[in-house]
């Protein structure tokens, strides 16, 4: 049976938590929202298989926005200077968790008294209770969820690890799109054989929030799915990845690209609560968090930051299987590249089907979604576990590194050909349940530090003081996380691994060594065994070639004679005055057209 609330029911739940100033401007908010949400045609669900590729990611841009707010088509609008494909963050982020996974409710203040000391590192409007985004990850709090469903569905749950519960936002005041949604999302749920147990919308309260995340502002519920032991604990992890994929690509079909629905989590390990807030809002905002049976033995938290973004509820973090501080400036070819694999992409497990997870990457995402969805996908499709995912995407800087064991430089030079760097400055805490850690990038510029107290709990975040209250004698160990090294917890072993260890086993999973012997092609070696000999150069046609590709005394002088004497390019500060090629009476080299 499912449960769902009527439209007034959901407008006088969340306005009789709020003042009544609140509640009249949330309820005019609503009204305009209601208005300029698209509707359904009356032609019922979308069966037939819509490829990824053809449909953008869910999210509201600054062009979807002034649309809304103006009323303007797209072109009409006033030109920005926003960019998608230039999306980037700088943020905080920290993870607390407990080492012998014992639930509990420190774990969850903690991660809210860090969340809020991070508040510097967030960004708002003009309107200080409007901010970029934050939000906070939990392991999946059993016994919280086992209450609530007994009290919204009248039912028990199963065994832990055999439910998962997804938080869904689904576009406000709206009751046609958010039956045909829910639709969607439970028929996928039952083609896969999954069991669908129920509907429970998310108590909230929007009294603190600014205008900004008030217009925007989704309806969230919980999503209740039962495995019912037909798949393994990992299987069942995929199917969920399945069907969260297929579940966006049909709505997107159906409402458009960008209506509000989204799916934050869908899992039967962790829960994601987040949105267009500030850090001191998410616990305030969503109820949930403050009842005091919620308890839990990890979280990840994230202060959004966003640098040439338009903040928005889906682009907060922390997204489904990490958080990111600093910036993939990488993005561009990392995308590219994904993209250009998609053809040859295919899962052992999931077959012929494995298009349904494709593209992984879009530019209506910031790096950080980018660099999640990937992340999942290799986690989720494949048999790699997620550190070993995480050492393909940032891997430390092996390449004439001494200090590397052969096996590790032979499982990263094998990888490279695989997964191309993620480099930033970018620090990553990243968790799937089973795992909780962080890595820093070989750049090292993003630094972090954590701890480990005597009653087995660690602390890690990319600010110091996060947790006042911890005295040094309560502390058994501190500690900055190194460029290119891995801080990581195994719940199954009850231990952080060292980073030596754990990347030690996963490359010799493997014979990576071997691969490369045989596989890969070195052009160097390959011209010196085949005794390939060069032409002799023929001076007399020097100057005649260098007019032709407009080679001039000055960049032979500045440029050229560096480069040849010392192998590297000649660096300089007197800046260029030369006319732009495209408005050059000169002739100019073609390459100085796109400079």
């Amino acid at each position: 049976m499912l449960s769902r609330l009527s439209s007034g029911a959901r407008c006088s739940r969340r306005t009789a938590i709020s003042s009544s100033s609140a509640s009249s401007s949330v309820s005019s908010s609503r009204c305009s929202a209601a208005r300029i949400v698209p509707r359904l045609a009356a032609t019922g669900a979308i069966t037939t298989p819509v490829f990824r590729s053809q449909i953008p990611a869910l999210f509201y841009s600054t062009e979807r926005v002034l649309n809304l707010r103006t009323g303007k088509k797209n072109g009409r609008l006033p030109k920005t200077a926003y960019d998608p494909s230039r999306e980037t963050e700088n943020c905080g982020v920290g993870l607390v968790a407990s080492l012998k996974s014992v639930a509990s409710r420190k774990v969850v203040e903690d991660a809210d008294e860090m969340l809020i000391r991070m508040s510097h590192r967030g960004g708002v409007g003009c309107c200080p209770a409007s901010g970029d985004g934050a939000g906070m990850l939990f392991g999946m709090p059993d016994a919280f969820m086992r209450a609530k469903a007994k009290e919204a569905l009248g039912i028990d749950l199963p065994a832990k690890g055999e439910y998962a519960v997804a938080n869904v936002f689904f576009p406000p005041e709206n009751p046609d799109v958010l039956k045909d949604c829910k639709a969607v999302l439970e028929r996928l749920t039952k083609q896969r054989g999954l069991e669908v147990l129920g509907w429970r919308p998310v108590p909230v309260d929007n009294s603190m929030l600014g205008q900004d995340p008030l217009d925007s502002e989704p309806d969230t519920e919980q999503f209740f799915v039962a495995n019912n032991s037909k798949y393994s604990a990992r299987d069942f992890e995929r199917e969920l990845f399945r069907v969260r994929k297929m579940a966006e690509e049909e709505a997107a079909a159906m409402l458009g690209p960008e209506s509000g629905f989204y799916i934050n989590s869908l899992s039967s390990q962790t829960i994601t609560y987040k949105g267009q807030l500030t850090p001191e809002q998410v616990s305030q905002y969503y109820l949930d968090i403050k009842d005091p049976s919620f308890i839990t033995h990890l979280s990840l938290v994230h202060s959004r930051f966003s640098t040439n973004t338009f903040p928005s509820w889906e682009r907060a973090q922390p997204i489904r299987m990490m958080c990111h501080n600093g910036e993939i400036n990488t993005l561009r070819g990392n995308k590219n590249w994904m993209f250009s694999r998609g053809g040859l992409m295919a899962s052992d497990y999931f077959g012929n089907d494995t298009h349904q997870l494709l593209p992984a990457t879009s530019d209506n995402m910031s790096d950080s979604g980018n660099f999640d969805s990937v992340l999942e996908l290799m986690a989720k499709a494949s048999e790699r576990s997620l550190p070993e995912a995480v050492m393909m995407m940032i891997p430390e800087a092996w390449q004439d590194n001494p200090n590397l064991s052969e096996t590790k430089k032979s499982f990263y030079e094998y990888n490279s050909c695989l997964m191309e760097p993620w480099d930033g400055p970018a620090m990553v805490a990243f968790t799937d349940g089973r795992y909780i850690g962080a890595t820093l990038d070989r750049n090292g510029l993003r630094p972090s530090r954590y701890y480990v107290t005597k009653d087995d709990h660690v602390i890690l975040s990319s600010e110091i003081g996060v947790i006042p209250e911890l005295k040094d004698s309560e502390v058994k160990i501190k500690h900055r996380l190194e460029p290119g090294k891995m801080f990581l917890v195994d719940f199954n072993t009850e231990r952080i691994v060292p980073d030596d260890e754990i990347k030690e086993q996963i490359a010799a999973l493997n014979p990576y060594g071997d691969w490369v012997k045989e596989t890969m092609i070195d052009l160097e070696k390959w011209t010196e065994d085949a005794a390939i000999t060069r032409a002799p150069f023929n001076y007399s046609q020097t100057n005649r070639k260098l007019n032709t590709f407009g080679f001039t005394g000055e960049k032979l002088e500045m440029l050229l004679l560096p480069m040849g004497i010392g192998g590297k390019e000649a660096l300089g500060s007197m800046g260029n005055d030369a006319a732009l090629a495209v408005l050059s009476e000169k002739p100019r080299q073609v390459n100085e057209y796109f400079k």
